[in-house]
């Protein structure tokens, strides 16, 4: 990758006509390390959230020697940046030939299931390889309720009663037994995590079984930007929320179990930007080479306020400012030919905003490159690495709010 010092300096001297990616690999460090010194038990990096071979290996790295994976090409990536690391499929719902690779071909001894369909796959691999149930940990997860940005107990989670009987399965068989629960990505109410230990805590008391671990998942909020006009209770910082859910474990009684989590979005986040450019201002419209197809997935359908930096083309002409730049709200219209390609909030920047300008759009390391497409023929792949971190650089601020546009914006 070439280098840069910010992300202006990357679009004054590339003038990019396609997006490119700011790859800022000691901000990542620098969470992850937050993240690892924080919390006691061990942490398994969610894969799923940006799986790209220099992230893996910069986590490697800082200090991270377990993955949560779920699929066959995670396995492989994860193994590809830390070979000794230990790996986690937690995954409720597998194929029977990818919990066969996981078992033999990986050696993975972890795996989570929410059904006893999912007990009876992992028993029948198990006895054809010869494996000792009780080197297997089955985690049981436990369907839980609260409020994240990205809600994930609609899909998987047994319910408690359930979750007794699949333990009471699991440890007869002679498996190891475990519990896990995820509350959702971005977690907006940290009483959900109390909820899901009190859960955890009924089925444990219940199955009376003895535990060989609790997972506690993801769903840790990461730093993002700040909407002005939408005041509201700032993000814990990671030592203080980890802190205060280790305390909300010593107090179910659950401090006894070795601990595992499952961070992804709080850990990378801040350490990608994405420099886009402004192919056609249309009044209120900005038409930007990037979209909801590719870079902006996770804006387009999350609730996080995304910061963002206008750096304008000095090689335009303009005319002599009367005004200070004032930030205007800019309906955003992404790369491809679909209509739907239209980011659902708007981005509030200065309004001398122009064709042929930069944005710099930052903390977009989660799920960003995970979910881009290569729809339309537009796939963006291009890589810098930058030292400045994002909100320590100077030039016209805005961000991308919730809030909905006015008639001035269509």
């Amino acid at each position: 990758m070439q280098k840069f010092e910010t992300g202006r300096d990357t679009a004054l001297s590339l003038r990019p006509d396609r997006p490119v990616y700011g790859f800022r690999p000691d901000v990542l460090a620098t969470d992850a390390r937050a993240f690892l010194d924080a919390f006691r038990g061990e942490t398994a990096y969610a894969v799923k959230t940006n799986g790209e071979p220099f992230v893996l290996k910069r986590l490697a790295e800082a200090g991270v020697s377990a993955f949560d994976v779920a699929s066959p090409a995670e396995f492989a990536a994860a193994f590809a940046a830390a070979p000794a690391a230990k790996q986690f499929y937690m995954h409720p719902v597998k194929a029977q030939s990818d919990i066969r690779l996981a078992l033999e071909g990986f050696s993975i001894r972890a795996l989570a299931l929410d059904h006893e369909d999912e007990v009876a796959k992992i028993l029948r691999i198990v006895r054809a390889q010869d494996l000792a149930p009780s080197d297997v940990t089955l985690f049981v997860r436990i369907a839980t309720k609260g409020h994240a940005a990205y809600e994930l107990s609609k899909k998987f989670g047994a319910a408690p009663k359930h979750a007794v009987e699949l333990l009471q399965r699991i440890d007869r068989i002679g498996f190891r037994a475990g519990v896990t629960f995820h509350v959702g990505s971005q977690v907006e109410d940290l009483g959900t995590y109390e909820r899901a230990l009190a859960s955890a805590d009924w089925v444990r008391g219940r199955s009376g079984v003895e535990l060989a671990a609790l997972d506690i998942g993801g769903g840790f909020p990461a730093q993002y930007g700040h909407d002005p006009k939408r005041p509201g209770p700032p993000t814990p910082q990671v030592g203080d929320l980890v802190a205060r859910i280790q305390s909300e474990i010593d107090a179910w009684g659950l401090d006894d179990l070795p601990l595992i989590a499952e961070p992804g979005r709080v850990i990378v986040a801040r350490s990608l930007s994405v420099i886009v450019r402004v192919l056609l201002k249309k009044g209120q419209r900005l038409y930007i080479n990037d979209g909801i197809w590719s870079s902006l997935s996770d804006s387009w359908t999350g609730k996080m306020t995304l910061p963002a930096r206008l750096i304008p083309d000095p090689a335009r002409r303009r005319a002599p400012k009367t005004s200070a730049a004032k930030l205007a709200p800019f309906r955003v219209m992404g790369a491809t030919c679909d209509s739907v390609d239209i980011l659902s909030r708007p981005f509030w920047l200065p309004d001398t905003v122009d064709t042929g300008d930069w944005i710099e759009i930052g903390h977009i390391g989660a799920y960003s490159l995970a979910l881009r497409t290569r729809f339309n023929g537009f796939y963006p792949d291009d890589f810098v690495e930058v030292a400045t971190p994002f909100d320590m650089e100077e030039g016209e601020e805005g961000f991308a709010s919730i809030e909905t546009m006015g008639d001035a914006a269509e």
